[in-house]
Order: C-alpha cells, then structure tokens, then sequence
C-alpha cells in the first residue's frame, strides 16, 4: 500500500483525526504528503462526507502545534539536538539553510515557509527556537502562514473534487504539487505587492 493510499484509508475511516494526526507529525519534519491528504479532504467536503469548518480547523491547529514543537525543540534543545533530528530525517543541508533564511527575512521566511516554501518550515521552526526568534511574532505568523496553507489545499480539493480518482491515478501525487505550486505562486505573489505598499 502506498502512503497516499494509507492516508486516503485513514481519511475515509478517521475523518478529522486523521487530518489531525498527519499534520502534527508532518509538521515536525517527518516527510508525510499532508498537502494530497488536505486535497483528498477538500474532495471528502465537496462530497458531503466532511465539513468545511472543522477541517480547516483541525488542519490549522494541528500545523501551529506542530510548528511550535519546532519552536521548543530549538529553545531548549539548542543546535546539538537540532542537528541529531535533522541528520535522522535526512535534511541536514535544508538547517542551515532555514537559519540563513531566518536571519536575513525575518518574518517573511516563518510566513511564507508555512504555504510556499514548506521544505524549510520544520526547520525555521527550529532555528527560530535556537536563535531565540520572538515567540509572539513567530506565532503570528505561523497561524496565518498556516490557515493559507490548510485553505489553498482544501479548496483545491473542492475544487477538483470530481477529478481526484482520475488525476491521482493518472500522474500521481505531482499532479498535486503542480497544481498546488500554481495556487500558492499566485497567492505569494499577492502578498508580497500588498506588503511592498507604503
């Protein structure tokens, strides 16, 4: 059984558990599809088999959750233990990336790595922990960075409802990514005019 598979058996089975679960775990950097899982869950909504509110609700939560277990994993941890997690999850060069990323965008980098650039997210996590990052700036722009995130997918999914089955099947999870890069370079582009307005 593939992991897309497992996921839409969960989802079909646990509902909002599911969503719950994948996300919180995603969100510390295990590599988990939660974008296909939020579209399958969007074509669950469009369907009638899952609500709106609650999906996006639990997505959201469970995301900021996960993403401030980042935060205290580097608080207190430090760089040692930051560098044993992401050396066990195969992403050493993405920590030093994260944390240059930090240092020179601030809060555009926490905003934009939730939605856009989600490679760096479990790790801007960290390095925001490690290098003391303003606990109160980075919530705030981890739950609006992540609210987009969870939105743009599920309403993909809604979207596309009645062509889940026949995409995934076809081109598999990149049908997703591609379609997903699309919504969210159009969304980034938005914000990034409306915050270069004086």
């Amino acid at each position: 059984m593939s992991l897309q598979q497992f996921l839409l058996t969960a989802l079909t089975n646990y509902g909002e558990l599911a969503i719950f679960g994948a996300v919180l775990v995603a969100s510390f950097g295990v590599p988990l599809p939660t974008s296909f899982l939020l579209i399958l869950a969007g074509s669950f909504i469009e369907q009638g088999d899952l609500q709106l509110i609650p999906v996006v609700a639990v997505g959201t939560v469970a995301a900021v959750l996960g993403d401030h277990f980042g935060y205290g994993v580097g608080w207190f941890g430090g760089r040692v233990l930051a560098q044993r997690i992401a050396t066990r999850l195969g992403a050493t060069v993405l920590l030093p990336r994260a944390e240059s990323t930090l240092l020179k965008w601030g809060s555009v980098s926490v905003f934009f790595s939730r939605w856009l650039l989600t490679a760096l997210g479990p790790y801007i996590n960290i390095t925001s922990g490690i290098t003391r990052y303003h606990l109160r700036r980075f919530s705030l722009w981890v739950v609006l960075g992540e609210a987009i995130w969870v939105l743009v997918y599920v309403e993909l999914g809604r979207l596309f409802a009645d062509r889940v089955s026949e995409f995934t099947d076809l081109l598999g999870e990149f049908t997703w990514v591609i379609l997903g890069a699309v919504a969210t370079c159009l969304l980034g582009w938005q914000v990034v005019k409306m915050l270069r307005k004086p």
